[in-house]
């Protein structure tokens, strides 16, 4: 009995160390590529500097990336694949089709990665390094990244339908929507406040500035005149979503919406007399605050279900499947 004790315990011990090894195996950790790429992470700074200073929008467009990326199936790159005889691509789904961007700057510092450590270095950790990375270049927080995700193999253009948020939802829907990715509602306002940079199309808020009462009257006159009201005419055309500071990072975001003047309807809502009302307030007070919890969500954001381990793969170009 003794001896069959020991032998129990021996594979009880043997089965957690198992688990253990498997659980360390799944974390990201800040230090993945200090010794397989160790210069990987000022490779992609630099690319993703020398973008921005040619084109201060797409600092915007690269956080909105890594979040459309990590909402669909978590943060493993398949926002980046194109369409092929066996993938559908993520980009047609309403809510990334004609405004995706930057994917030719993930691509670009790819190549860069890779020129130093083939093989090595994830799209899906490019695409975490970039959205630090360009917060920083227009004057926002950081972040310490946690790396070591790997790319998926496939998309999924259904999940992207039906897990990212649109410009359109209510409260409610928002918060349930961040809250299936295990983020508050703090958390979600934190993230909106993105929108301090970047420009929307028209027809993303044609209905607010025609049709919305919570709007400031003279910010919606202001934008009818680069939206005509009837659709398709001028559905591209653009607006800051931040007319304070629409090339800086800062929370002048919120200072628009207390003042209803939210551009988008998703924007405006939460400072609509709802329960996020009190955390608007709070980050208009207080910009500190804002890029800490900016910065906080943005981690536990690029934590969503992360591919580790042995599981996908690490593409050669970040738009397509590596070939056998």
């Amino acid at each position: 009995m003794e001896g069959l004790s020991i032998m129990k315990y021996q594979y009880f011990s043997f089965a957690l160390l198992l688990l253990l090894l498997a659980t360390c195996k799944a974390q990201l950790s800040s230090t993945f590529y200090d010794n397989t790429c160790p210069n990987a992470l000022s490779t992609i700074q630099t690319s993703i500097n020398a973008a921005i200073s040619q084109e201060t929008r797409m600092a915007a467009s690269l956080i909105r990336l890594h979040f459309h990326d990590c909402f669909v199936q978590g943060c493993d790159a398949s926002i980046l694949l194109e369409s092929t005889d066996t993938i559908t691509s993520e980009k047609s789904a309403p809510q990334n089709s004609n405004s995706i961007r930057g994917e030719n700057v993930i691509e670009d510092a790819k190549t860069q990665v890779e020129s130093i450590c083939p093989g090595v270095v994830s799209c899906a950790d490019i695409l975490a390094v970039a959205a630090r990375d360009a917060s920083v270049a227009v004057g926002g927080p950081s972040w310490t990244v946690m790396l070591g995700r790997r790319d998926s193999t496939t998309a999924n253009l259904a999940a992207a339908n039906s897990d990212l948020p649109r410009f359109t939802d209510t409260l409610r829907e928002l918060i349930g929507n961040f809250s299936n990715k295990n983020l508050n509602a703090r958390d979600m306002v934190a993230l909106s406040g993105s929108h301090t940079i970047g420009q929307a199309q028209c027809f993303t808020f044609r209905e607010r500035i025609y049709n919305a009462t919570d709007i400031d009257a003279a910010f919606a006159s202001n934008l009818r005149n680069g939206c005509p009201q009837t659709s398709p005419n001028g559905n591209s055309n653009l607006a800051p979503l931040d007319t304070l500071t629409p090339n800086s990072f800062d929370n002048n975001y919120f200072t628009n919406l207390v003042d209803q003047k939210g551009l988008l309807a998703s924007d405006q809502i939460l400072f609509s007399g709802g329960e996020t009302d009190s955390i608007v307030t709070e980050y208009t007070n207080s910009a500190s605050t804002f890029n800490s919890d900016f910065a906080s969500a943005m981690v536990k954001m690029g934590n969503i279900e992360p591919t580790t381990g042995s599981a996908g793969q690490i593409r050669r170009i970040c738009s397509a499947v590596n070939s056998s």
